[in-house]
């Protein structure tokens, strides 16, 4: 056995690893950071499209704009498509909800062997310990409270030797395998979310931009539809199509568990499954399929994410919500900050109980936005399927989204411990508005449902995504908690007038409501 000492010990060099080491090298230069990471080499993995608060993070936090520009592709914001009960309409027939121009914040569709390889380079060459085939076997955690800690890891390397690992921060960035958060029983199943996903990638995908329909294309401005995370929407279930370059594409369904079977697993299975719907099929025509993976189960929690006594969590090896809105680098983001915040601290010098205590409260927010996150999902899959009912969810979904936490992101304020504290204090009221809109758009769906109404809008009609917002400049500056809430209330009771016009009729109308309403009482 070998003996190896490091400031920071990194168990996965996987996305949310390889960041945070580029991270911590940048911020904390004079330490040093080891990943052990059990591959040998890169691989495809889901998880090719990143939203606003990953883009900003990936570009202004870590440097990584030009480079991402260079070697991967723009994204073109998240599309929807909706079919008839049968699956037989025509790609240019659906209607659409998406964009009509490429989105005012930037974000990007990444080819993840690509990108985890290209980021192994740099950490190298910035000087972190990277060990490719290297498996974490038994995890030592020091909770004794002193100062320096000394965790242990024994580590067996590509070569077949053990080593003792001695590091005064480890970090859990395994993914699913969730070597440390395993050990610690962290895991928390999420029985009320039972989706699955298969995936695979595609060579010679067909390409929507060069389908030679004039009214499509003058729809959205011939803005470039494939560039975009394609969602063609249906009940219980939806499809994925995201360019990954180099003539890649990567398909794939999540499905609640009453649409999924184990023969979707296998690549022929897959392929009948997708073959069922016109407008997929008609891309998938003459293309390569590559490989098939999945998962039986996507959702799962965790009871903690950072630990006061120098162990932390991040990626999925924490927790995962849904692959809907692409929200998962956007929590790698945030659980880097807070360990590269922490961290920082304690290397300045802090107060040993001011970061104990700030630990704490950074993993209560990570569990509080876990939950709001997971709110966003509930009763979802049964409304997927009806334009009316996504445009209308998606209202809801995308100013929230860009009011609260975009703006805290953008502006540093989720590493402000008084506001995060304020947002703690506020949480109940808001994680119960969340379930009164939830509540909102079932009863909505079951309704529609029951006139016969779901799909009376699915052809021939476009939404521009993002034309009800009107304060996104402001988002890019600190605002008082006044304005923010002016927003919420102003977007609530849209929303809720509009739910009432698509069940009434388009004369309907109701009183708007206060900010408390909201969470205290049935919204329809």
């Amino acid at each position: 056995m070998r003996d190896l000492s490091v400031d920071v010990a990194i168990i996965g060099g996987g996305l949310a690893g390889s960041l945070l080491a580029r991270q911590l090298r940048q911020t904390l230069p004079a330490l040093s950071v080891a990943v052990f990471e059990r591959s040998t080499e890169s691989s495809f993995k889901v998880g090719e499209s990143t939203v606003e608060i990953a883009s900003h993070y990936l570009s202004r936090r870590l440097g990584l704009s030009s480079y991402l520009y260079d070697r991967h592709l723009p994204k073109n914001g998240l599309r929807f498509f909706f079919d008839t009960p049968e699956r037989d309409a025509e790609l240019t027939k659906m209607s659409e909800l998406g964009s009509n121009g490429f989105p005012p914040l930037p974000a990007f569709q990444v080819d993840r062997a690509r990108l985890e390889a290209d980021l192994w380079a740099m950490n190298r060459e910035d000087g972190v310990d990277l060990r490719l085939g290297a498996r974490v076997m038994e995890v030592n955690l020091d909770e004794s409270g002193a100062r320096p800690r000394s965790h242990r890891l024994t580590v067996l390397s590509a070569e077949g030797e053990t080593l003792d690992v001695r590091c005064r921060w480890v970090v859990d960035a395994s993914g699913r395998a969730s070597v440390l958060a395993r050990q610690q029983r962290l895991r928390v199943p999420i029985d009320d979310h039972g989706i699955a996903s298969v995936w695979g990638r595609y060579r010679g995908v067909a390409d929507m931009d060069q389908i030679h329909d004039p009214a499509w294309n003058k729809r959205v401005r011939f803005t470039h539809r494939t560039l975009s995370t394609n969602h063609f929407c249906y009940p219980g279930y939806w499809i994925w199509f995201i360019p990954i370059g180099r003539g890649l594409t990567s398909v794939g369904v999540v499905c609640e568990h009453g649409v999924f079977s184990d023969a979707m697993r296998k690549p022929e299975g897959f392929a009948a499954f997708l073959d069922r719907h016109r407008a997929v099929r008609d891309l998938l025509a003459g293309a390569e399929q590559i490989d098939v993976m999945g998962y039986k189960q996507l959702a799962y929690a965790t009871t903690r994410y950072f630990s006061p006594d120098g162990w932390y969590l991040t990626g999925e090896s924490a927790a995962f919500s849904d692959p809907f809105y692409s929200p998962g680098s956007d929590f790698i983001a945030l659980e880097n900050d807070y360990i590269t915040d922490l961290i920082r601290r304690e290397v300045a010098g802090e107060a040993a109980d001011e970061v104990r205590a700030l630990a704490t409260t950074y993993d209560q927010y990570m569990r509080y936005r876990f939950k709001s996150t997971m709110l966003i999902y509930k009763h979802l899959y049964p409304v997927l399927g009806s334009y009316e009912l996504l445009c209308l969810k998606w209202s809801f979904d995308i100013a929230s989204y860009y009011n609260i936490w975009g703006h805290l992101y953008i502006n540093d304020l989720h590493l402000d411990a008084r506001q995060l504290r304020a947002e703690l204090r506020r949480q109940v009221p808001i994680l119960d508005g969340q379930e009164r809109f939830a509540a909102l758009f079932h009863k909505l769906g079951v309704e529609l449902k029951r006139q016969g109404n779901y799909y009376r809008s699915n052809l021939g009609q476009f939404t521009y995504g993002i034309e009800h917002i009107d304060f996104l400049d402001e988002i890019f500056a600190p605002r008082s908690r006044r304005r923010v809430m002016e927003v919420n209330v102003a977007l609530f009771n849209l929303i809720r007038d509009r739910a009432h016009r698509i069940l009434h009729g388009p004369d309907a109308e109701v009183p708007p409501l206060d900010l408390a309403a909201f969470s205290d009482q049935t919204l329809i």
